[in-house]
């Protein structure tokens, strides 16, 4: 199966977002804290993008970060949207946000994409094909060492997660230089388009991060759960996303005791 029209349907809806997202929002809101940010334009994305894939695909299920949803059963489709991963970002009018939407079937991730309004970059992968940005092939790079290299992380919501400082001062050892820009999936895409070396989320959401790893595999890179196992959905835990040669010197600087 190709997947022709679930791609172009996401494609579309990432260029409508990504015009949505570049005008700053008028209204920003809390959800669960004072540091845990709702935009209407958020709820917008959401909302336009539900509607045009339950006309389109009436038969798959949907589950959005802003409205929820539940998982098809039985392995029938889903989709996992984000319309604005990084939404501090966006209200803050610092430009690293994105949209993010995969799909899964019975057999695993389908197709993802990560969209960045501010750069004009559209990272895209289907199964069994190439991971692209803007339609031209991507790959992760060819390091062997983390001296010199770039590591991505993100925050816990708003806070360190359990092992992250650890994580941090091991890769400084290794003189590698850690970068938290503030949206997972761009993080992750980052790594897919050889700009970092690798990237480590300390909890696995399917929905922030399900069509960057998907990319990232796609792209050739090492993707592990926390646990060391391959893996693109991890049971419990965060999520490694890495170079081949450098992913198991950075899965042991997260993972091994202090």
């Amino acid at each position: 199966m190709t997947f022709a029209d679930e791609l172009a349907t996401t494609l579309e809806l990432a260029r409508w977002a990504t015009h949505r997202m570049t005008v700053r929002p008028t209204s920003v809101t809390t959800k669960a804290n004072a540091a845990d940010l709702v935009t209407e334009t958020d709820r917008e994305i959401e909302r336009h993008v539900c509607a045009v894939l339950a006309d389109r695909f009436p038969d798959h299920a949907v589950v959005g970060e802003e409205y929820g949803g539940e998982p098809a059963v039985d392995g029938a489709p889903t989709w996992y949207l984000d319309p604005v991963d990084g939404t501090t970002n966006y209200a803050s009018g610092l430009p690293w946000c994105c949209f993010s939407l995969a799909l899964v079937d019975a057999d695993g991730p389908a197709l993802g994409v990560v969209a960045d309004p501010f750069r004009g970059e559209v990272f895209s992968a289907v199964r069994g094909g190439p991971a692209l940005c803007n339609g031209a092939p991507i790959q992760c790079r060819e390091a062997n060492t983390l001296a010199g290299e770039v590591v991505v992380t993100e925050w816990a919501a708003y806070r360190p997660w359990p092992g992250m400082t650890t994580l941090l001062e091991r890769l400084a050892a290794d003189l590698c230089t850690t970068r938290i820009m503030g949206s997972s999936a761009l993080s992750l895409v980052s790594v897919a388009a050889g700009r970092a070396a690798a990237g480590v989320i300390g909890e696995f959401n399917t929905i922030d991060l399900m069509a960057a790893v998907f990319i990232a595999d796609q792209a050739g890179a090492d993707v592990r759960g926390q646990d060391g196992e391959p893996t693109l959905f991890p049971a419990s835990g965060g999520i490694l996303v890495a170079a081949p040669g450098v992913a198991e010197r950075v899965w042991r600087a997260w993972t091994a005791p202090a």
